[in-house]
């Protein structure tokens, strides 16, 4: 296996922790579906904790749909609005009426038990390791603690073993959707010849809306109960934390040291993904700028956003300047001598030895990493975004210059992966044509999702019993 070859392409989001950042009151994980869909991943409520029927004090609960002999109850249905409806106001989106919201989110609860189903009939298994890896990131992305994590679900009512129970959930779904959907797409050369030909003379027109972007912001938080006093102060700091961004202060320099958003542990970068996925008001902030623009002060709910133009993908096409990464990384690849929690644990050993200094990264690589960066202690050189495997590239996106992931799991085996660098450089004509391949995937990519889930949802049976409450 030549170097970068299991880095194939510009991936789908990866299957593991892209974590929005919320209130202290509320800690949801997002676990990213394929761009078009991101899924929400959110612990249920005990049900002593659901709200009541409507027109009743005490009212028991019910079953509302059966999938495949498994039930889907009402207080199931009615906790899942009510933080869905708490996760688009964080994120600026206008709600939609419960009459629209409510059976577009039943029906994507029978397709997720569906899907659940289909991956615990193939005998995937999520090991203890792979589920505390995810709620570290989870932690980690939020800026807390493991320990503080649990408090702060246990302040809104949320069981622990619940919500590890529901992300163990979401990584035997992403295993089998790896298999069965984003391991089987390739791009040919002649589709990438034929994509940028058709794109001669095309242009993405001055101020139209890009195709994707990947957004720094710099967030100063608004406390809910401001006095107009406060929000005047935090604005005027804003303001000055934008002028020196605009004076060449390092953008990811200012995230850490003034953002309260999770992104400011990424030097604020928010990572590229479509617009759409975007908060429509951080779209139209950016739309009429250039990769290495700003914009703000612009206001949410959360509070004022500085922002950076990192990517834009206009028309189809990357724009003049792309973010690239310097990485390395250790991979165990996975044998019946080897399992996966064996390797976990070994590549955790390593972690620990590095962090205290007790071992050299590099040197680790070349005793152990099972691919052709050993040679060079597992240096993978300078790639740009979409140069990776999704569960790859998203864990290392998520990580800031000189830190080292948690043992990480890919179709490849088991890696730990250290960033370096991070630089902003020209699009080579190489660099384009993997964008093009990423972009074209991930289009194939979402297609062939989409009737997976719905064959997955029409092989499965499903008995409507009552309407949710």
């Amino acid at each position: 296996m030549t170097k970068h070859r299991f880095l194939t392409v510009r991936p789908l989001a990866a299957a593991l922790a892209l974590v929005l950042a919320l209130p202290l009151s509320v800690v949801q994980a997002q676990i990213a579906r394929p761009s078009a869909a991101p899924r929400l991943v959110v612990p249920a409520a005990p049900a002593g904790n659901a709200a009541p029927r409507a027109g009743a004090q005490q009212q028991a609960d019910f079953i509302v749909v059966v999938v495949n002999s498994e039930p889907i109850t009402n207080n199931e249905v009615r906790t899942k609005l009510l933080r869905t409806e708490q996760q688009l106001k964080q994120q600026s989106i206008a709600l939609p009426p419960r009459s629209e919201l409510m059976p577009q989110l039943l029906e994507r609860m029978i397709s997720d038990k569906a899907q659940l189903q289909a991956a615990q009939a193939t005998g995937f298994k999520i090991d203890d390791n792979a589920v505390e890896g995810a709620v570290q990131t989870v932690a980690r992305q939020n800026q807390i603690t493991v320990d503080e994590l649990r408090r702060r679900l246990k302040a809104d009512g949320i069981d622990y073993a619940q919500f590890r129970s529901e992300i163990r959930d979401e990584l035997l779904i992403s295993r089998l959707r790896q298999r069965e959907v984003e391991s089987r797409i390739n791009v040919s050369e002649m589709e990438i010849d034929d994509y940028l030909r058709s794109q001669e003379g095309k242009p993405g027109a001055a101020g139209a809306a890009p195709a994707a972007l990947n957004l720094a912001e710099i967030l100063v938080a608004v406390p809910e109960n401001a006095t107009p006093e406060q929000v005047a102060s935090l604005q005027a700091k804003a303001r000055q934390v934008l002028e020196r961004a605009k004076a060449g202060a390092d953008f990811a320099a200012l995230a850490t040291e003034v953002s309260a958003a999770a992104s400011r542990s990424n030097g604020g970068q928010i990572g590229l993904r479509s617009a759409d996925r975007y908060p429509p008001l951080f779209v139209e902030a950016t739309q009429s700028l250039p990769a290495g623009g700003l914009a703000g002060p612009v206001r949410s709910a959360a509070g004022f956003h500085i922002l950076k133009v990192i990517e834009k993908r206009q028309g189809g096409l990357p724009d003049a300047v792309i973010t690239q990464t310097h990485a390395r990384h250790i991979l165990l690849r996975l044998t019946p001598q080897l399992t996966e929690a064996a390797a976990v644990e070994k590549l955790a050993g390593f972690k620990k030895r590095i962090v205290a200094g007790q071992a050299d990264f590099a040197a680790l690589a070349r005793e152990n990493s099972q691919d052709a960066s050993a040679k060079q202690g597992g240096d993978l050189g300078w790639v740009p975004g979409g140069a990776f495997v999704p569960e790859f590239e998203k864990v290392m996106n998520a990580l800031a210059p000189n830190q080292v992931s948690d043992p990480l799991v890919s179709r490849f085996g088991v890696h730990l992966v250290q960033v370096l660098e991070r630089r902003e450089a020209p699009v080579s004509p190489r660099d384009q044509r993997e964008m093009v391949r990423g972009m074209l995937r991930e289009k194939k990519q979402n297609e062939a999702y989409v009737r997976w889930a719905e064959d997955i949802r029409g092989r499965a049976y499903v008995e409507f019993r009552e309407q949710p409450q």
